[in-house]
C-alpha cells in the first residue's frame, strides 16, 4: 500500500533525532509538509527539513515551560495556516535512584513531568481547539510499554509521566470523535536511540535484549511505518487504541 499526506501538514515534537527523526523522514517522503520541533538540536532540525522534498520548518521550544509550547503552536499555525496531524513525540528520561537526595529526586520528577505529560497535555488541547474549527484532526501520542509494565526503580518518574497518556489518549477518542478528532496511543519499549542508550549504559545492552521476543532492539524507523498510516485517516476506525510496538516485550 502506498500512503499519500500531501497536502498534510503534521507537528511532530521531538522530531530532530531519535524516534522523532524517523517519523519526520517516513511522513515527509508520505507528501507531509513538516514541522518539526526541537530543543537544542537547532542546526540539525534546519539541516533535516531542507533535506525534505515538501514545506517543512524547523520550529524551536523547550517543552518543560508551557509559554514556549503555546508560542511553538501558534508559530506553526502561523506559517502553515493549520495543522492536519499533531505528533506528541517528545520525552525525556532521567535517572533518579531512590537514594538520591528528596530536593533533586523531585527536581528530576518534576521535569520529566513536565516534558512528557504537561506538554503532551497542553499540545492536545491547543490541537483539540484547532480541529475543532477545521472540522477535524488527529493526534498520535507516543507513550511506553512502560505505561502499562512500569519501570526499573531508577526510572519510577518516567514510567509515571507516560502512565498518563494512554488515558488522555482515550479520553480525546472518545468524547472528540464526533468533531471527527481522532487520538491514537503508540506504546513502544526499548528503542536504539539517544535516551535510551543511557538506560543500557547502566544496565547493558544485554539487559534489553533478554527482554523482547526479538533478536534485535527496535529501531526508530520501526515506528514511522504506523504514523505514516495513522496519519492517513485509513485506520481512523482504531482512535483511543493502544498499537504496541516493543518486540512483545509487553503485550496487552
Amino acid at each position: 500500500m502506498e500512503i499519500s499526506l500531501k497536502g498534510k501538514v503534521v507537528l511532530v515534537t521531538g522530531g530532530s533525532r531519535g524516534i522523532g527523526e524517523a517519523l519526520c523522514k517516513a511522513l515527509a517522503k508520505a507528501g507531509a509538509n513538516i514541522a518539526l520541533h526541537c530543543n537544542a538540536n537547532v542546526e540539525k532540525a534546519k539541516l533535516l527539513t531542507t533535506g525534505f522534498k515538501t514545506d517543512s520548518k524547523a520550529f524551536q521550544a523547550d517543552l518543560s515551560k508551557p509559554f514556549e509550547i503555546i508560542r511553538l503552536f501558534e508559530q506553526v499555525i502561523l506559517h502553515f495556516g493549520h495543522i492536519d496531524v499533531l505528533v506528541n513525540n517528545a520525552g525525556v528520561a532521567i535517572s533518579s535512584g531512590l537514594n538520591q537526595e528528596d530536593d533533586q529526586w523531585l527536581t528530576n520528577w518534576d521535569t520529566t513531568f513536565a516534558v512528557n505529560t504537561r506538554a503532551t497535555g497542553l499540545l492536545c488541547k491547543k490541537a483539540i481547539q484547532h480541529f475543532e474549527e477545521r472540522s477535524g484532526g488527529r493526534i498520535i501520542n507516543i507513550s511506553s510499554r512502560a505505561a502499562f509494565r512500569g519501570d526499573t526503580m531508577d526510572y519510577l518518574a518516567y514510567g509515571a509521566s507516560k502512565g498518563a497518556i494512554p488515558s488522555l489518549t482515550r479520553s480525546i477518542a472518545r468524547y472528540c470523535g464526533k468533531q471527527n478528532i481522532k487520538a491514537f496511543n503508540i506504546a513502544p519499549g526499548f528503542v536504539r536511540t539517544d535516551m535510551a542508550q543511557d538506560f543500557m549504559d547502566q544496565y547493558g545492552e544485554n539487559y534489553a535484549l533478554d527482554d523482547i521476543a526479538l533478536n534485535e532492539l527496535t529501531e526508530p524507523k520501526d515506528l514511522a511505518p504506523m504514523v505514516v498510516l495513522l496519519s492517513s485517516g485509513l485506520a481512523d476506525h482504531a482512535t483511543g487504541s493502544t498499537i504496541d510496538i516493543n518486540a512483545a516485550s509487553y503485550v496487552h
